[in-house]
């Protein structure tokens, strides 16, 4: 289990994240999101020990400072673009993060780059950002960490890989237990595979929790009326957004369907049809109402 407690960092002066306090699991997969610049890269090189904190603690399992070494053993980390010099090959590679973490599995690794149809042998400048991101989620699953944290890690890859990806991470979580902090840009990837998330947002967490849950706990209507229905009568509903284009209404609503559903047929519209949410609308009222 990681616990993060009172944590707060800064870079040359500006805070990026402070007051940070959460609480994963062991076994999940955690979605970590957030507008460019809330602080995800940070967090996950803080919880990596590539930065220490400025102030708060960071426990694996009870133990303070992922830079312990026995910590880190059961780490791994691949940034948004892994350092590789131009001499690089896969063969290489693997070698050196033997050294790091003499237990990592060359059939894995090997088995791997066969299923990505990419060469061992073949300088890494060579292949293309979605070719070097397979290579390092190999390098990273023939580790077997406990603990896997990836930046960005849908970049580069075509629909199919994303695929064959999420499969795959699906696959060694539940085999072998392993705990996954995840941060993308591709919320819909992420809601297709992650158990949890946490919205970073203002340098800390804004919100946490179970993805279906947030998703549900939003519905959006659309609606038509006979006549031009006065904006008040709707903003005085528990609404997220509304957008109104003169008879016409589409709102976001927060609560229980049920709910939401009997406080707009009070106004009396003609027409009402339930509109499907998903997670990157979710995450986008949060942000926006939280700016609002």
């Amino acid at each position: 289990m990681i616990e993060i407690k009172n944590l707060k960092h800064s870079l040359e002066k500006n805070t990026v994240l402070e007051n940070v306090e959460l609480t994963v699991p062991d076994g999940c997969v955690l979605g970590l999101v957030g507008i460019n610049g809330a602080g995800k890269t940070t967090l996950l090189r803080l919880l990596a020990g590539v930065y220490a904190p400025d102030e708060g603690t960071i426990l694996y399992d009870g133990v303070n400072d992922p830079q312990n070494e026995k910590t880190r053993e059961n780490i791994f980390f691949l940034p948004d673009d892994p350092y590789y010099s131009m001499q690089s090959t896969g063969k290489s590679i693997f070698n050196m993060y033997k050294m790091f973490y003499p237990g990592i599995d060359k059939e894995i690794f090997y088995s791997l780059l066969k299923d990505f149809g990419l060469n061992e042998k073949k300088p890494i400048r060579t292949f293309s950002k979605g070719m070097r991101r397979q290579l390092y989620v190999a390098i990273a699953l023939a580790i077997k960490p406990r603990y896997l944290l990836l930046d960005e890690a849908f970049d580069g890859l075509d629909p199919l890989a994303r695929k064959n990806f999420r499969d795959l991470i699906n696959k060694f979580s539940d085999e072998e237990d392993i705990t996954v902090i995840i941060s993308s840009h591709s919320l819909r990837e992420l809601e297709d595979f992650c158990d949890s998330y946490v919205l970073l947002d203002n340098h800390t967490v804004q919100r946490s929790g179970d993805i279906a849950d947030r998703v549900s706990d939003l519905c959006k209507f659309q609606l038509a009326f006979a006549e031009e229905i006065p904006e008040e009568k709707l903003r005085a509903l528990p609404t997220v957004s509304l957008e109104i284009q003169g008879k016409f209404v589409r709102v976001v609503m927060e609560g229980d369907r049920e709910e939401c559903e009997s406080l707009l047929k009070e106004l009396s519209p003609t027409i009402m049809d339930e509109m499907s949410m998903n997670f990157e609308e979710a995450f986008i009222h949060d942000v926006n109402r939280k700016k609002e």
